[in-house]
């Protein structure tokens, strides 16, 4: 299976319809929260065992007493598999936090949009054509790009998401994943960092994104939309009790614009850790090492958690395991109690006393090397791994 996402340009009234969805698909999704919670609450004060209302029973709730309320019949009006598929993913949530997996299921909210899941039932739900697709309840909705989708393929299912202003569609699809044993090379190993993004034991230094010219003034961007967005909620606030001339509809312009200027930087930082991850991947290497970083706790550090999360650690290394897997190549991770920065990659001696302002490697025995590179080339000669793909 092969998923490919692309924004469309739906019509008003297929923007009508994803919205009237998505919210009845909300809708579902909190009341059957709030149901289950009503049926722990009594069975608790009753003393009996906890009783569950799972996807299918909730499902027989909603047809033959929910719906049937006058004020309830624009539930009717929504897709009935995507209803389906919200009391599915609420199962799935209630089930993870039984299993202690997940916290408890937590309500959606109404200003974020509710994914609308559409199935394949039959051949003729789905088409393809360069310029525009052909989905369940909206029939056909033109595509922004064009060509990306592949003609002859088979969708089994899509989903229509909003973010930003804008809309999404992502496709799931049958394809054939041809593996391949290419002429490697010898593996490679990555160390990843904040002064620069990662760093190849080839010697390959990847700059970081996030020092450059168009991220730093976007930022800047953000930062007054920001600053005007807080003074408009500040306003609204006086406008209770008299005074302010904020209004509703100038703020929802503003949480706009700062939504937008956030999707474009998260896009930026994406595509160049998918570039990034190409470059590595192309070079064709027996394995790629890297290490097991404690983001979570790196994250508590106050001075370098926002730095941490603008670099995209993670999904740098769930992009790259898709990569290399397409590619036969093997990817290995380390332990994160192995002083990578710390061990001599000549001599093998451990320098305890190593700093992190400390960016040259010098060594007792008159080894001197970049601090990164000494890194990388340690993890691609450490014999203790994990394999990932």
């Amino acid at each position: 299976m092969r998923s490919y996402k692309i924004e469309i340009k739906p019509t008003k009234e297929q923007i009508l319809k994803i919205e009237n969805t998505s919210n009845v698909c909300r809708f579902i999704y909190n009341e059957m929260i709030a149901t289950n919670e009503l049926l722990y609450e009594m069975s608790r004060l009753i003393g009996s065992e906890k009783q569950f209302m799972g996807a299918n029973d909730f499902s027989k709730y909603i047809n033959n007493k929910l719906s049937k309320i006058s004020t309830m019949t624009w539930i009717k009006t929504a897709n009935s598999k995507a209803i389906k598929q919200a009391m599915v993913n609420c199962e799935k949530a209630f089930k993870k936090f039984f299993k202690k997996e997940a916290g408890f299921p937590k309500y959606k909210k109404k200003k974020d949009s509710y994914g609308v899941y559409l199935p394949r039932n039959n051949k003729s739900d789905f088409d393809i054509k360069r310029h525009k697709v052909k989905i369940p309840m909206l029939s056909w909705i033109r595509l922004k790009e064009k060509g990306y989708l592949p003609l002859k393929s088979e969708i089994t299912s899509c989903t229509i998401t909003k973010k930003a202003g804008k809309y999404f569609v992502s496709f799931l699809v049958n394809s054939e994943n041809k593996l391949y044993n290419p002429e490697k090379t010898d593996g490679i190993g990555v160390d990843l960092g904040i002064k620069e993004l990662a760093f190849s034991s080839t010697g390959e230094k990847f700059k970081n994104i996030n020092k450059t010219k168009v991220v730093k003034k976007l930022e800047k961007k953000l930062k007054r939309k920001q600053k005007s967005l807080s003074r408009k909620f500040e306003c609204l606030k006086l406008k209770k009790n008299g005074g302010g001339t904020a209004t509703k509809k100038n703020i929802e312009k503003n949480v706009l614009s700062v939504q937008k200027i956030n999707y474009r930087l998260s896009n930026i930082r994406t595509e160049y850790t998918k570039k990034v991850v190409n470059t590595l991947v192309r070079t064709k290497p027996e394995y790629i090492t890297i290490e097991d970083l404690n983001v979570k706790g790196m994250m508590k550090n106050k001075n370098l958690s926002k730095s941490i999360a603008e670099q995209k650690w993670y999904y740098f290394r769930m992009f790259l395991i898709g990569q290399s897997r397409k590619q036969n190549i093997e990817v290995r991770v380390v332990s994160r109690t192995f002083p990578s920065s710390k061990t001599c990659s000549c001599c093998g001696t451990i320098k305890k006393d190593l700093k992190l302002k400390d960016r040259i490697f010098k060594c007792s025995c008159g080894f001197e090397i970049d601090r990164d590179l000494n890194a990388s080339i340690n993890l691609r000669d450490c014999k203790k791994y994990k394999i990932l793909t």
